[in-house]
């Protein structure tokens, strides 16, 4: 299994070395972001979420939100406050005092768990390019999390890199796992789950890894 070789310990010792901008951020392939960005909001209009005419989100949440490159580029205009979840603090404090920005959790993916509370549960929750640091069961368990933290009309959205190999690939360098559509689907399911919208980024260069990206609703 590819996800027995993650250390978490590792993976922060890798993004601790990488530079707080987009460069880093994207691993060298800066361009891609106009392009990525787009396609999001490309998305999530599709779902009646921002555009012209669309009503601003109450509340979302960036997770693995990194130097806030999602957040500024899309969720601050769609939602009136962005909570942030990012352990490399020089990351996450390139978001401090900004206007939109909530609540900032210096803290991994595996051990947030979002508040229960019935006035913080959020419109948006965002994962991209994160969740390879995951194991397949944090995966589940933190995507069950999730689920009790969205309002009812409330969206889940996955948007990560695929394993085109029919098997998922661990990536030694920063402790994470491509993992292959079926392998997400799998999981979405387990953890109560289902997909109510998926496309494949277009306008990506040929060499990276297809991305694909999921609005996810609890299955019930």
């Amino acid at each position: 299994m590819a996800d027995a070789h993650i250390n978490h310990k590792n993976a922060l010792t890798y993004w601790e070395s990488i530079d707080a901008d987009v460069n880093g951020m994207l691993g060298g392939f800066p361009y891609i972001s106009k392009v990525d960005l787009q396609g999001s909001k490309n998305f999530l209009a599709k779902l009646g979420v921002g555009g012209k005419s669309a009503t601003k989100l109450g509340r979302a949440v960036d997770c693995g939100a990194g130097i806030g490159r999602i957040t500024e580029g899309l969720l601050l205009g769609i939602a009136t406050t962005v909570d942030i979840v990012e352990p490399i603090t020089k990351f996450a404090d390139n978001l401090m005092g900004k206007d939109g920005i909530g609540k900032i959790f210096n803290i991994g993916l595996e051990d947030w768990s979002p508040e229960q509370s019935p006035d913080a549960k959020y419109d948006l929750i965002w994962n991209q390019w994160c969740l390879g640091h995951l194991t397949d069961l944090q995966l589940q368990s933190y995507l069950e999390k999730c689920a009790k933290a969205i309002n009812v009309d409330g969206l889940i959205v996955v948007k990560e890199n695929l394993s085109t190999s029919g098997e998922d690939l661990f990536d030694e360098l920063d402790s994470s796992v491509t993992r292959c559509d079926q392998k997400f689907r799998d999981i979405f399911e387990k953890a109560g789950l289902k997909i109510k919208k998926t496309e494949i980024q277009k306008g990506l260069p040929k060499e990276l890894y297809p991305v694909r990206i999921y609005a996810l609703i609890p299955d019930s």
